[in-house]
């Protein structure tokens, strides 16, 4: 029976990558000559920090640019609120991964109110879809692309 899993995964070195460049961007931008802005990576967190609470913006759209040309899709960041002292200001960003229990019954209930002769299980933190035909799964795929949903998802595992 034909079946594939629905995920939310990124690849970790495209991460580190782009953490890289952006402190290497900081290095050579006029406006952060001087200061001890920079991003330290601890596997899916990166902490910003810098030295006012304006710059903290401008490093949060240099991480976001070189994530989108790292091929990381930025709707995954969840930012926590900026933590300002009188000399520097950190903000963590935890770039996540997996499904969710919550976002995966939300796809599953999708799947279910869209009619189509499927099956969609949640298996931890991925959602299988199997049927009959392979036409059904890739209009359970086509249905995911046109949804509005939180997180970017891919569609791997697929088996004739």
């Amino acid at each position: 029976m034909p079946s594939f899993d629905i995920v939310s995964e990124f690849d970790m070195q495209e991460l580190t990558n782009a953490v890289d460049q952006a402190n290497r961007e900081l290095t050579s931008r006029f406006d952060f000559k001087g200061t001890k802005a920079c991003f330290e990576q601890e596997k899916n967190q990166i902490t910003l920090v810098a030295e006012a609470d304006f710059q903290l913006s401008q490093l949060k759209d240099i991480l976001e640019s070189k994530l989108i040309k790292r091929g990381i899709d930025i709707r995954c960041i969840e930012s926590e609120t900026a933590q300002i002292a009188i000399h520097q200001a950190r903000q963590k960003v935890t770039v996540k991964e997996g499904i969710e229990s919550a976002l995966a019954k939300k796809i599953a209930q999708l799947i279910k109110d869209s009619k189509i002769k499927v099956q969609a299980s949640i298996q931890g933190e991925k959602v299988r879809v199997t049927g009959k035909k392979r036409d059904d799964l890739q209009q359970v795929i086509a249905l995911l692309k046109e949804s509005k949903i939180e997180m970017p998802l891919q569609f791997d595992n697929f088996r004739d």
